[in-house]
């Protein structure tokens, strides 16, 4: 058996789109590539076009190489340094240099199995990789779609009455393979799925084995064994159990799916469970599964509790965990909040708007951006800066005011990460809480009224980081220039010089009443 750590992702990453097979690109008729040499089942990373001699210092691995062959003189060099740097496939492009490829550059591909693919005349460069983009974009709308799908079933799983064998079974159906839980002495706690040849299952034990609850030992670990892919993920807890995982592929997003059952296991095996942390987590798994908040108010509690949006960590599927833990709650959202949500809806996940009552920028009511984490702890705890994470924290709220809190932790968040702050805090005090609310409220009515949800929303962040064009543009995720419009339409509709001091603060204030 070969084992390797599991690779970390990107930090505050969804799973990455997965490769492009060559051969998907060579159906697509309208390109009319043909495949003169190698193998057509290899997978595309990216795309690099170069006219260079030697592009080999250029090359990062994995992509479909694109020349006229302008500087081509010695096709069996060119080729070696192109398999030294590791590109997928090469991609000939005939005239206006050469009228068909040249056989040496045929030869040369075939002796080192490199795709070798003809581009007619009439097909740019640009056609094939805007092809190549656009089926990496279904494949990782596909992707999330599938982690989506397998979140959802794995919550509901952990919501029956035998919640441990449930969610195993839901991640082994999910993977096509075998999911088991390992006590802290190797033995075989709970299992489901298929069965798998010895050879893996003895591979997969040695491979828990390496985990554990020593202090600085790996989390996760991946390998072969028995002809399956094998991984396993250490549960938190401190109980020493571990999840292992048989099946014939295991991507990114594979990965993605396990730490979402990592979650779900290390709370439901979690020690000393009494009434009220079963009921808790009862709740946890109805936020999970999008419930409103005042269907479960009276199993949370009145609160007053804090919403906390996070964006950052280390990218591997503890992280979001990890987070939670250090702030002292099992009350955590770690969806993907792309493409419609994730269905995991914890932390004030209640369908009401995570970017405040309007959209705004890439992000729908109900769904934060892709990469945040949700969290929902008691008042009384304190919420501090963590390494490697931003954090946005709402003002304390009661538990049917939850979507307030989560409206306020994704502006403080966006706050932070506009002033690359660690934390930053709702600020509900001041000035603006000296004005009666209900009047403050009606005025703001009237005078925000021309404005749509977008327009308002590009006007709060915009005037909260003093008018800057590039800020509030990062903040929004949207092109400067898509600002400078809005906050024009936003002087012409509301008949206000922007400019004037005395303007902005009427406008802030209105745009914080409640």
């Amino acid at each position: 058996m070969s084992m390797t750590p599991t690779p970390p992702a990107e930090a505050g990453s969804t799973p990455p789109a997965p490769p492009v097979p060559l051969a998907a690109l060579l159906a697509r008729p309208d390109l009319g590539l043909r495949l003169l040499a190698g193998p057509e089942d290899v997978p595309l990373h990216w795309v690099h076009t170069s006219e260079m001699a030697d592009p080999h210092p250029y090359l990062l691995g994995g992509e479909l190489l694109m020349t006229a062959g302008v500087q081509l003189t010695d096709p069996a060099h060119y080729v070696d340094r192109v398999v030294e740097a590791g590109a997928a496939a090469l991609a000939f492009g005939v005239t206006p240099v050469w009228d068909t490829v040249p056989p040496e550059l045929v030869a040369a591909c075939e002796r080192h199995g490199l795709p070798l693919v003809e581009v007619p005349p009439r097909t740019p460069f640009t056609a094939v990789a805007r092809a190549v983009w656009r089926l990496m974009a279904e494949a990782r709308l596909h992707e999330l779609r599938r982690v989506t799908e397998a979140q959802q079933s794995l919550a509901a799983a952990a919501a029956r009455p035998a919640p441990v064998p449930a969610v195993l079974g839901a991640l082994a159906s999910r993977f096509g393979g075998r999911a088991v839980l390992f006590g802290a002495d190797g033995t075989e706690s709970a299992a489901a799925g298929r069965e798998v040849p010895a050879e893996a299952a003895r591979a997969l034990r040695d491979l828990a084995g390496v985990l554990g609850p020593r202090p600085g030992g790996p989390a996760s670990a991946s390998g072969d064994g028995g002809g399956l892919r094998l991984a396993a993920y250490a549960l938190g807890g401190g109980e020493g159990l571990t999840l292992g995982v048989a099946t014939e592929r295991l991507g990114p997003g594979d990965h993605t799916i396990a730490g979402v059952a990592v979650v779900l296991l290390s709370l439901l095996t979690a020690p000393h469970r009494g009434a009220d942390v079963t009921v808790r987590d009862g709740v946890l798994v109805r936020l999970l599964l999008g419930a409103a908040p005042a269907e479960v108010a009276g199993a949370l509690g009145p609160g007053p509790w804090t919403v906390v949006h996070a964006r950052g960590g280390d990218g591997t599927p503890f992280a979001a965990a990890s987070l939670a833990a250090a702030l002292g709650t099992p009350l955590m959202d770690a969806g993907t909040g792309a493409e419609g949500g994730t269905g995991m809806r914890a932390g004030g996940g209640t369908g009401a708007g995570a970017e405040g009552a309007t959209a705004s920028g890439p992000s729908a009511p109900g769904h934060p951006r892709p990469g945040t984490v949700r969290l929902l702890l008691p008042s009384s705890t304190a919420v501090t800066a963590q390494q490697g994470w931003t954090l946005g924290a709402s003002a304390p709220v009661a538990a049917s005011e939850l979507a307030a809190g989560d409206a306020q932790a994704a502006r403080a968040l966006r706050r932070a990460e506009a002033s690359r702050a660690a934390l930053v805090r709702h600020r509900a005090h001041g000035f603006a809480a000296l004005v009666d609310r209900d009047e403050a409220a009606a005025y703001a009515r009237e005078v925000l009224a021309p404005l749509t949800g977008p327009l308002t929303e590009t006007l709060r962040v915009w005037l909260s980081l003093h008018g800057s064009w590039d800020r509030t543009a990062a903040a929004l995720e949207i092109h400067r220039n898509t600002v400078r419009q809005r906050i024009t339409r936003c002087a012409a509709l509301l008949d206000r010089d922007l400019d004037d001091p005395d303007v902005r603060m009427e406008l802030w204030f209105a745009l914080r009443a409640p």
